[in-house]
């Protein structure tokens, strides 16, 4: 009784019903552009939070936690039941996503996240353009595609900066920048198939809210097991404290909640190109936390590359 009572104390115009309403329209495009945004600062901010204080196994497995904690009264109480159907198509977004979390820390464990960051973000409009050209028929102009050049070769040539400056060994920088190509594509795929899985759910809130709570679960069992492992060979990370790591988790949480939602929206209501292209703006965000707040200098070359970024994302949204 309580499930079905809750409901009907929301109001008349929810969420869903309002994305509904402006997809497709000029009020969709624009909002798309704001949400793709506020993704991009958004995954900065997470990508910041697990390669931080905490071994990235360790800090991904409280985000998610976190993750599916919120996530699940909304799931149970308000919104639709995925049909069987849609239900299957969470079932291989839950495994692509798995693939991807799994690759980006394993490249986070190799090499710092100035290095890493960059080189996931600009192997993935590329590969999404294309992607997304074969699954829903978008084609983009000559000048969106010379933004998308911009943004990409701007962004790897972030990271051949970082590589330069990186001071890692030979062997671990060529491990981390194959595991970074890796992520950076599979991240191209995750968001193809999810714009596939929120356009096909009758509202998109029900598709992002089980998400979250079956995707929450994988990292937090494998976090366990990796110390478990470590723990067996003389070798567990230390945590920092429960509290410190909890609080991470949470914030790291509300951050992946607003990149994952906001960019899923954005494809919904326009091109998943156009959003997944937008969205690696946050290599921009990601390089001014690293300066602020991880005590990494940028210096004129990253400060150019930036700017070349930036013009990229302009000439996607406006050409």
């Amino acid at each position: 009784m309580i499930p079905e009572a809750i409901p009907a104390l929301l109001p008349a115009t929810i969420p869903g019903d309002w994305i509904l309403a402006i997809e497709g329209t000029p009020a969709g495009a624009r909002a798309a552009m704001a949400l793709a945004l506020f993704s991009a600062l958004a995954h900065a901010i997470l990508g910041a939070l697990q390669k931080g204080r905490h071994d990235p196994w360790t800090s991904r497995g409280a985000i998610d936690l976190w993750a599916a904690l919120i996530a699940l009264p909304a799931a149970l109480f308000l919104v639709p039941r995925p049909d069987a159907f849609l239900w299957l198509v969470l079932a291989g977004a839950w495994a692509i996503q798995t693939v991807y979390k799994v690759l980006m820390a394993m490249a986070y464990s190799r090499g710092h996240y100035t290095l890493v960051y960059p080189i996931v973000r600009g192997a993935g409009p590329l590969a999404t353009v294309v992607f997304a050209g074969f699954v829903f028929g978008e084609t983009f102009t000559g000048e969106q595609w010379f933004g998308v050049l911009l943004l990409s070769g701007g962004i790897f040539g972030l990271a051949v900066v970082n590589i330069r400056d990186a001071g890692v060994g030979r062997a671990r920088l060529q491990a981390a920048v194959f595991l970074a190509v890796l992520t950076g594509l599979s991240v191209a795929v995750y968001t193809t198939y999810d714009a596939y899985g929120i356009r096909l759910a009758p509202d998109p809130f029900t598709f992002l809210a089980w998400f979250f709570v079956i995707d929450g679960v994988t990292m937090p069992v494998v976090a366990v097991l990796r110390h478990r492992r470590l723990a067996a060979a003389g070798r567990t990370p230390d945590l920092h404290g429960a509290g410190p790591l909890a609080l991470r988790g949470l914030a790291g949480a509300l951050a992946g909640l607003g990149s994952f939602g906001a960019v899923m929206l954005a494809t919904r209501l326009d091109k998943v190109a156009e959003a997944a292209s937008l969205r690696e703006t946050s290599v921009v965000f990601a390089g001014l936390i690293g300066w602020f707040f991880l005590g990494e200098r940028i210096g004129r070359a990253r400060a150019l590359l930036m700017i070349v970024i930036a013009l990229g994302a302009v000439r996607i949204e406006f050409g």
